[in-house]
């Protein structure tokens, strides 16, 4: 009998939360966990990343950001090949193999180019900026809280789109209900009760490395929405 309640009192408590947080608040609980003294906008450190993928050999990133400065830095490490990525405010500086005078043909083979250079940035400050990025202008945070297990876990869950001009896939965030950490984050590319269903990706996180005050996940495995097909894991070292 003593269990049942437990685990009524339980699934009380879990349900009732939901209920009762809106999107922003649940959004503020969890950003006071990550980052408790508010460090993020002012971000200033290096992460040291290594990405295991089925079937290739591992790249090794180190990642430069400074906030404050404009300033983004990424250095990536496979097999012979060095490339590097720099973006002071507006200049934009390709390396390759320790060189910085490159010519089209090297630039073309290797697609290497300062698209992409701003697109590791968005990739890298969005991802280990979450959840504070989410305040970010053009984000749009559901009102409404759900709760959902996921691979066995209760979870509250946020819902996040964006701006046409900011981007077109639809987010959930799935939050710890009792410490509010965020350990799950997926994305659709459209509606995911319609054409979106079976695209997109979700995105486990499992431990956590503290950077400069910020807890931050260790390791990030990824896999497709629509066959749970693994594709790599992003592994935080200090």
């Amino acid at each position: 009998m003593r269990l049942l309640i437990y685990f009524i009192t339980i699934f009380t408590t879990f349900y009732s939360t939901g209920q009762n947080l809106t999107g922003p608040q649940l959004l503020t609980k969890s950003i006071e966990y990550h980052d408790p003294k508010g460090n993020w906008n002012s971000f200033n450190g290096v992460l040291f990343v290594t990405m295991e993928t089925p079937g290739n050999s591992n790249r090794d990133s180190e990642i430069r950001i400074d906030l404050p400065k404009e300033y983004f830095y990424v250095k990536a490490i496979r097999d012979t090949i060095i490339t590097e990525y720099t973006l002071d405010k507006d200049i934009c500086t390709i390396g390759f193999n320790g060189n910085t005078d490159l010519s089209e043909a090297i630039l073309k083979e290797h697609n290497l180019s300062c698209d992409r250079a701003r697109l590791y940035k968005n990739y890298y400050t969005y991802l280990y900026g979450l959840p504070m990025k989410l305040k970010d202008p053009g984000t749009i945070v559901y009102e409404k809280v759900e709760q959902k297990k996921f691979k066995g876990r209760d979870y509250l869950v946020l819902k996040v789109s964006y701006d046409e001009t900011v981007g077109k896939d639809v987010w959930f965030f799935y939050f710890d209900p009792e410490t509010y950490a965020m350990e799950v984050y997926q994305f659709f590319k459209g509606n995911p009760a319609k054409e979106g269903k079976n695209t997109g990706e979700y995105i486990l996180l499992t431990e956590e490395v503290v950077v400069n005050g910020i807890k931050m996940p260790k390791n990030r495995a990824w896999y497709y929405n629509k066959d749970d097909k693994y594709l790599g894991t992003d592994k935080l070292r200090q």
